[in-house]
């Protein structure tokens, strides 16, 4: 038994590194950068025995003991090794530019003597970004094509002690069975995880219409054990490792925006050498090479094979990013497209694939993702108009979940690998591993905030208790407060489901409740706020909170967010039932209907006094009718079993609502209107970073108590909730307006500056500054300190700690670092007016999870 599995060890080893023990394998790196040198020659001179090395600087030669072995490569000084015992199996051999060489084919050093002027090179690229608009597909008046995709997920450069150590454990075959090569990086990977989707695009030029419809999607794996885990993983790769267009000018990838090599920006932001001319497929083509100017900025480097003819079209094309790159969790990523000419002699992208060796941390070491995309059946005959019927530009069709082993055997364009095929499998055997169910139990409750109520991990939990974090919380008027919450899955039923919770506390002895029942319209496959959200939702509940609260993203009761810069004294009790019908389209259009009736009681600081002093006892009930339309094209959101969260920050947000509160209905007191409006956008600059823009601005029109004025956003707490838009060092109901306009402007620059500081750049942290603030107006109608006002039977004395803006706006500004330690943010925020107030808090500390690529 011991011997087979090592014969099996070495069989899979050696068709990885062919025939390890008698091969020679390393990599060639510029000495200066370290960046991998591709096509480098790989010779024994006089024994006219030669390899060369791949685009990524790889190579494999025999070993001959006692023979010298030269390293070439256009622009650096040949190094010599000799062969013998002491030379290790795996060697990186580190070349130095030639600068001699380079000067004698007119391509300039690397190192600061590059010059654009008068550089073939650069004219000949010019002329490729010229000839883009000639040979772009949006020429045509339709076409179609169908776009087969699949991610693999897979632990990366699995050794033969690793499969020993699982073995040694006790683990079965099927364990070793998993393990293959992968054939972009020549490793032994062990695929876990593997997502199929098959599209189709048509596209018509007048009217200017494209769609996207996705008519087959598949998951399997060993995150799909863990449910939320699975559905984040499938939605980030997605949106992580997208498709990559060079003939875009910015290449959206890793949740960033590249720089294409034939953008154009790309003269100013690339260098350009021309390596030679040679033969691909028997087309002619030009070979370039490039590399970022400054090869800390999010760009790529690699090699270009542009067509020797008129069209100057892309043949081919191999990326990788910089060694020296600030991106994050990157250890190593290659793409490779290839362009095929079709009878009627148009060139299209034929393949696009792309391998990314992660690197997350010590513990987390050593994964890789492999996407590989086939695009076929090109077509640019003339398409029905239903084709394009919707707004919509990208649609999932309902049966897409659903498709069966005919439907993939005819779209799959690229085979499953058997280690791929068997992954389904491989995943079942991981969750009968000894003490796995309880593993999988901690990761799940841990993952989903939700305790799962089900008898066998095949039979998906119809009632979730949680979420977790709401059992124990605490507040000054409850003391410590306990929480049971609970809720029902698609499991029980897909359209009708229901959440809600009893709380009592300690100190004030008073029992909470909230209770909501929501019918979808349109069938759910996990959780009610999937999208589209179609659905009536019913909400009966009856608590305590603080003003600041409705601006949180997270659960009021989440126990983290009890630790507060200051302590909350001003809460209020209410009472609220409310029928809302949400409608969203495909093109992220959203309307918003509701009808709410509520009663508010103070509570601690937030006592209710009528102007002349005396105590107001009664509830202030309002009848609600609100209406809200919020557009977001292009939004995508990650599901999880609490919320949904937006993971592509890129659309534009433009929302606008009204509130009318009528008197004299459902014990309804109060007559008001309150209109609000609000856009968000995101401004890619380059290697410059981004900037982040939020205005919003709303007018409560008529006579109403101050409970009902408008409360600047305001976040109490020590961690920064980004997309909350809140002020950090304002304190709970401390200006009260009927009148309000604000901004939050941030620009994060990505490490532009502190790259070129030496040690900043060593740390690779990254710096960001943000301006925010508030211009706000009370009205005299509003006005309680007025003597006009002082026989209002509407109007109430203002808390101690709330004030009246005067003309000139809040403000504060943040400076702040992130990408320490890859994951922590720290933002110093200082309080730019107002701080003459008794509650000014002139400066600040505040941290965040932050982690980006």
């Amino acid at each position: 038994m011991v011997k087979r599995f090592f014969i099996s060890c070495v069989l899979l080893l050696m068709v990885a590194a062919g025939a390890f023990s008698q091969k020679i394998t390393g990599v060639v790196v510029d000495a200066a950068t370290g960046d991998s040198i591709p096509m480098a020659g790989v010779v024994y001179r006089t024994h006219h025995v030669m390899a060369a090395a791949d685009y990524n600087g790889r190579f494999s030669i025999a070993r001959h003991n006692g023979w010298k072995l030269y390293f070439t490569a256009m622009g650096y000084k040949t190094k010599e090794i000799l062969v013998n015992e002491k030379t290790k199996n795996h060697i990186v051999v580190k070349l130095r530019p030639d600068t001699k060489q380079l000067q004698e084919v007119v391509v300039k050093s690397k190192r600061g003597k590059y010059s654009r002027k008068n550089n073939p090179a650069v004219e000949l690229m010019k002329r490729v970004i010229a000839a883009k608009k000639k040979t772009d597909l949006d020429n045509n008046s339709y076409y179609e094509f169908y776009k087969y995709q699949k991610l693999t997920l897979a632990k990366n450069n699995v050794s033969p002690e690793d499969i020993q150590e699982q073995k040694e454990k006790g683990n079965k075959d099927w364990l070793v069975d998993q393990i293959e090569v992968c054939p972009m990086n020549g490793k032994l990977i062990c695929p876990v995880q593997i997502s199929e989707t098959v599209s189709r695009k048509v596209y018509r030029k007048d009217p200017r219409a494209e769609k996207t419809t996705v008519l087959g999607e598949s998951s399997t794996g060993v995150a799909n054990l863990v449910e939320t885990a699975g559905n984040i993983l499938d939605a980030s790769m997605k949106d992580i490792f997208t498709d990559v267009d060079i003939y875009d000018d910015q290449v959206r990838l890793l949740q960033f925006p590249f720089t294409s090599p034939i953008g154009k920006d790309a003269i100013g932001f690339y260098r350009y050498y021309i390596v030679d001319t040679c033969l691909v497929d028997k087309d002619e083509c030009i070979r370039l090479t490039f590399v970022p100017n400054n090869q800390q900025d999010f760009g790529f480097r690699g090699d270009i094979w542009v067509l020797n003819d008129s069209t100057l079209h892309v043949r081919k094309v191999s990326l990788t990013i910089p060694k020296k790159s600030d991106v994050n969790f990157v250890d190593n990523m290659k793409i490779e497209q290839e362009y095929v000419k079709l009878p009627d002699g148009q060139w299209v992208l034929d393949t696009d694939n792309m391998l990314v060796e992660l690197k997350l941390n010590r513990m987390l070491n050593n994964a890789v993702v492999i996407r590989t995309t086939k695009l076929s059946n090109y077509s640019f005959k003339e398409l029905p108009k239903r084709d394009f019927r919707g707004t919509a530009t990208h649609v999932v069709d309902q049966d897409a979940r659903n498709r069966g082993k005919d439907f993939w055997n005819q779209f799959r364009t690229v085979q499953l690998t058997k280690s791929e095929e068997s992954v389904g499998g491989f995943a079942k055997s991981v969750a009968n591993i000894p003490g796995m169910k309880t593993v999988l139990f901690v990761l799940k409750a841990f993952m989903n905030n939700y305790v799962e109520c089900t008898l066998s991990d095949s039979i998906p939990s119809k009632f979730d208790i949680g979420p977790v974090n709401t059992i124990v919380n605490k507040n000054i008027v409850d003391g410590w407060r306990f929480r049971l919450s609970g809720r029902t899955t698609a499991a029980l039923n897909n359209h009708l489901f229901w959440n809600g919770y009893v709380a009592y506390g300690a100190e004030s002895a008073k029992w909470y409740y909230s209770t909501q029942f929501t019918w979808s319209l349109n069938k759910k496959h996990r959780e009610p706020w999937e999208f589209p959200i179609r659905q009536f939702t019913f909400r009966s509940e009856y608590d305590i909170m603080s003003p600041s609260d409705k601006f949180l993203l997270t659960n009021k009761d989440n126990m983290f967010m009890a630790f507060k810069t200051r302590e909350v004294d001003k809460l209020y009790f209410y009472n609220r039932q409310q029928l809302e019908f949400k409608y969203e389209t495909l093109a992220g259009f959203a309307t918003t209907v509701g009808l709410k009736t509520e009663g508010i009681k103070g509570a601690a600081e937030m006592q209710f006094h009528a102007i002349d002093g005396t105590p107001f006892d009664k509830e202030i009930r309002t009848t609600e009718a609100h209406i809200g339309f919020r557009f977001a094209p292009g939004e995508t959101f990650i599901n999880t079993k609490q919320r949904r969260y937006p993971i592509n920050l890129d659309a534009p947000i433009f929302a606008i609502d009204h509130t009318v509160a009528v008197d004299g209905v459902l014990g309804g007191k109060y007559k008001m209107n309150f209109t609000e409006a609000s856009i968000y956008k995101r401004f890619w600059l380059n290697s410059w970073g981004k900037l982040d823009i939020y205005v919003a601005g709303g007018a409560q029109w008529d006579v109403v108590p101050f409970p009902l004025l408008i409360m600047p956003r305001v976040n109490l707490g020590w961690l920064s909730q980004p997309g909350t838009y809140t002020f950090q060092l304002m304190n709970n109901m401390e200006f009260l307006n009927d009148r309000y306009a604000m901004w939050h402007v941030s620009w994060d620059l990505n490490g532009k500056l502190f790259n070129r500081v030496p040690l900043l750049k060593k740390l690779k942290w990254r710096e960001f500054i943000s301006f925010r603030g508030m211009y706000g107006k009370l009205t005299n109608k509003n006005n309680p300190y007025l003597q006009e006002n002082m026989g209002s039977d509407i109007l109430l004395q203002f808390p101690v700690g709330c004030n009246i803006m005067s003309s000139k706006p809040y403000a504060e500004i943040c400076v702040g670092v992130h990408n320490i330690f890859k994951f922590l943010e720290v933002d110093y925020v200082h309080r730019l007016s107002y701080n003459d107030l008794d509650t000014a808090i002139k400066n600040g500390v505040r941290f965040a999870i932050n982690m980006t690529f």
